[in-house]
């Protein structure tokens, strides 16, 4: 069978904000140079939603407010999926522990083993849904991304001990929020830093959330339960 790799796929993305109420740093790590997607580029970490992600078990949701913007101009309800593909994205890339003590009631898959035997089970409580991109048309990946922040202080593992992330991201740090900018960042990066920045002393999740969608008739920059365009036209 083969893979469509240019079609749309739904992703996570989390934004780990430390030390935000006093002197806001952000975790990010950057990809490689043999990338397909992003080569070089200083991200948070990320990915794909995965078929199995949907079946594993959450200590605890997301917030109502959250995951009803999720739901918003989607085909299906993804907020389980788009919690626990978050979760475990930041566990690969980072080796960081979004969870609670737990015991698990099924067989872990493959994907969750190393997370399991921690003995942890997901906690989403956590993640606050503040962006939404599509990729634009003719990239060589394509990507349904939302963006998740949460409170470095919900980790319940060492915030400076990246020894079980995979090697997907390197120079994995965490960067003052002042000089994120000085680092070679993907466009949508940029604009999304601009959202948790103006949020960093908020720690309530937002009635509404930005939404850049691209697709082959437009390119709109929405809101989530807003009043519509507010720009028209991104570029």
């Amino acid at each position: 069978m083969t893979i469509d790799k240019t079609a749309l796929r739904n992703a996570a993305t989390v934004i780990v904000l430390r030390e935000r109420t006093t002197d806001p740093h952000v975790l990010m790590g950057q990809r490689g140079a043999k990338a397909a997607f992003m080569p070089n580029k200083f991200v948070f970490p990320g990915g794909a939603v995965d078929a199995e992600d949907a079946g594993i078990p959450l200590a605890s949701h997301m917030p109502d407010v959250c995951r009803e913007r999720l739901r918003e101009d989607a085909a299906e309800d993804l907020s389980h999926a788009l919690s626990v593909a978050a979760i475990r994205e930041l566990w690969e890339e980072t080796g960081l522990i979004l969870g609670q003590k737990g015991e698990w009631d099924i067989t872990p898959p493959a994907d969750w083993t190393s997370f399991a035997a921690t003995g942890h089970l997901p906690a989403a409580h956590p993640l606050q849904f503040v962006f939404r991109a599509i990729t634009p048309p003719g990239r060589p990946r394509r990507f349904d991304a939302r963006f998740f922040l949460i409170d470095a202080d919900e980790i319940a593992s060492d915030l400076d001990n990246f020894d079980a992330a995979c090697d997907e991201l390197s120079h994995l740090q965490w960067i003052p929020l002042p000089k994120v900018r000085e680092f070679d960042l993907p466009f949508i990066t940029e604009v999304v830093l601009a959202e948790v920045a103006a949020r960093a002393h908020d720690m309530t999740p937002p009635e509404s959330v930005p939404y850049f969608k691209n697709n082959e008739e437009a390119n709109l920059f929405l809101r989530l339960k807003g009043v519509g365009p507010m720009t028209g036209r991104s570029h």
